[in-house]
């Protein structure tokens, strides 16, 4: 089966690229199109999409309130959504994550990671544009009001290996193979992990491993 996508986008010429992109993998299928927030809301609830793309300032209602509505923490069954900007302003990432997005990504980060996020949020994963993880890094690892006290949270060395494996920015497929551990193993511990951080996806793992300088 294709990887269903809803593009949320106020942008024809946004909606339409992305399509075309989209659609010449064979893996994912276009199902969808969204002109503002409240649309993006309500098709994704009708259709429930794999990964729902979404834009930022849209009219109606905002892709950070939009994305909350479908990925928040309130949100009994969340959708995967994957915020897909041309702002690249530190408040949008960190609002866009902290409602749910499994990723963050620009819109001239270009076809071949536009089509890697969607695999990604697919299968559970996370990606974050390169220039907007370094900075995430530099930002949670240096800023005094961002740090947190580490908590007494009871990791297993193996687990707190995969916690930083994650906060890199690695799929399960790459910490399978640096760890050698199987697949299934790696998806365990990160299960595992989130259930002791309260964690609801990956990235939440990889902002509470940089929240607390577990990074450098």
């Amino acid at each position: 089966m294709p990887i269903r996508v809803l593009i949320a986008d106020d942008q024809t010429l946004v909606r339409t690229g992305f399509r075309l992109i989209l659609n010449a993998d064979p893996e994912i299928e276009v199902i969808s199109e969204a002109a503002d927030g409240e649309s993006a809301v309500r098709l994704a609830q009708r259709f429930r999409p794999d990964v729902t793309l979404m834009d930022i300032r849209m009219p109606k209602l905002d892709g950070i309130r939009a994305t909350e509505l479908l990925a928040g923490p309130t949100v009994a069954d969340p959708l995967r959504v994957v915020v897909v900007t041309t702002y690249d302003v530190d408040e949008n990432v960190y609002a866009a994550l902290l409602a749910g997005a499994c990723g963050f990504l620009l819109k001239d980060a270009g076809p071949r990671l536009l089509v890697e996020a969607v695999h990604a949020a697919a299968k559970g994963e996370s990606m974050v544009s390169p220039s907007v993880t370094v900075r995430l890094l530099a930002h949670f690892t240096s800023d005094p009001n961002r740090s947190l006290v580490r908590p007494d949270v009871p990791l297993t060395s193996r687990e707190l290996d995969v916690v930083l494996a994650v906060a890199r920015g690695r799929t399960n497929a790459e910490i399978s193979a640096e760890l050698r551990i199987s697949l299934s193993t790696v998806k365990t511990h990160l299960a595992s992990v989130q259930g002791k951080l309260e964690a609801r996806n990956r990235t939440e793992i990889a902002i509470w491993a940089w929240r607390n300088r577990l990074l450098t």
